[in-house]
């Protein structure tokens, strides 16, 4: 398995995240680390990457939910 070039510190940055929510992350996907300037394996940065992703998808499709509401 690759690693790629991408420490926890910058997923959280990328992403506009604490490093302690990048940490939860990691844990709930069994994800080990060491530090914020671990680099992550490959497979392992795209898992994180895919869970903030579907999250963010996720909150926009319920602000955009709040704000129909608001305006029916």
């Amino acid at each position: 398995m690759g690693f790629a070039d991408l420490s926890i510190d910058d997923i959280a940055a990328e992403y506009n995240l604490s490093v302690e929510t990048v940490y939860s992350l990691c844990d709930q996907l069994n994800v080990g680390y060491k530090d914020q300037q671990t680099n992550l394996a490959l497979e392992d940065a795209k898992a994180v990457i895919s869970l903030i992703l579907s999250q963010q998808s996720g909150l926009n499709i319920q602000t955009q939910d709040s704000s129909l509401k608001k305006n029916l």
